[in-house]
């Protein structure tokens, strides 16, 4: 899912203009702190989700369409959907961050449109006189502004992949008819590999994007070749990963349980053996890089 979030006072104006295009390219999500968000879009192409901000309980009012949908009453849940004609629409509280959000909902969307978000590692438009880090773009005039330089640079963003994702895609191939079997495997980074041991803060990845990504289509070929394996998908996070959160998945679609199991643990282990990948490791007492590939994960 290409993610994207516009900053600045006008970031609504350039927001509502790209809604009506990115809807006609795929499937999109929209995250605003707004009552609503009006376009040129059906509201079945759209997902509104309404960040509470600082409430801490479910806001006083529905966005317009759902004033009957939501059971209001219902303060202090952690989330609540109400769906009308219009679509549906969700309100959460404040434990519940943007980045879980965008978690939930990268297995779904295409693209999601973020309003006035700056933080972690999703990429910005900055919309006029807007300080923002190293922003995808700056725009000073958001209602006469060409779309399509902007909506480029948006599909040229790195997508947002979560296991759902992965799991979504190889449902979609040809084959999936004759698999009955999707097996996973997750990587996390865990805090200690023994009782004693110091605890790990986190970690810090990095690659050799093109050659990462020649040998991971490579293990792919070769593992998708086996006798009743359809479909084998990678993905492998990097930057500053901390601890509990999860590094590395790897999916497999293949006719029985036992030719998918064997190739999960076949691909992970490839992964981590030819796939130049380097790990950092910041505890409370050192910081060291990792050279011993075949200890990674």
């Amino acid at each position: 899912m290409h993610t994207v979030s516009i900053v600045g006072e006008d970031a609504s104006v350039l927001l509502e203009r790209l809604v009506g295009r990115l809807s006609a390219r795929g499937s999109l999500a929209t995250i605003t702190k707004r009552s609503s968000v009006s376009s040129q879009a059906s509201p079945d192409d759209i997902t509104r989700i309404e960040d509470s901000g600082d409430i801490t309980e479910l806001p006083a009012q529905p966005a317009p369409g759902h004033e009957n949908a939501i059971h209001y009453t219902a303060a202090g849940a952690d989330v609540a959907y109400g769906h009308a004609a219009e679509g549906w629409s969700g309100y959460g509280t404040t434990d519940r961050s943007i980045e879980e959000l965008i978690d939930d909902l990268a297995g779904k969307y295409d693209y999601c449109l973020l309003e006035g978000h700056t933080g972690g590692a999703v990429e910005t438009i900055a919309v006029g006189e807007m300080d923002t880090d190293t922003p995808l773009l700056e725009i000073d005039d958001p209602e006469t502004c060409a779309l399509e330089p902007i909506l480029e640079q948006i599909d040229d963003t790195t997508p947002h992949v979560t296991l759902e994702t992965l799991v979504n895609d190889v449902q979609t191939v040809s084959a999936e008819s004759q698999a009955g079997a999707i097996a996973t495997f997750t990587g996390r980074v865990r805090a200690k590999e023994h009782p004693d041991d110091t605890p790990t803060e986190y970690l810090s990845f990095e690659m050799y994007e093109k050659v990462a990504s020649d040998r991971l289509d490579t293990i792919r070929e070769e593992l998708e070749a086996r006798e009743g394996v359809h479909a084998v998908r990678f993905h492998h996070r990097t930057g500053v990963i901390e601890r509990g959160e999860e590094i590395v998945y790897v999916v497999v679609l293949a006719g029985h349980r036992r030719e998918a199991f064997r190739t999960v643990e076949d691909g992970i282990d490839r992964l981590k053996a030819e796939v130049p990948i380097f790990k950092k490791e910041v505890t409370t007492d050192e910081t060291f890089w990792v050279h011993d590939q075949a200890d990674q994960q």
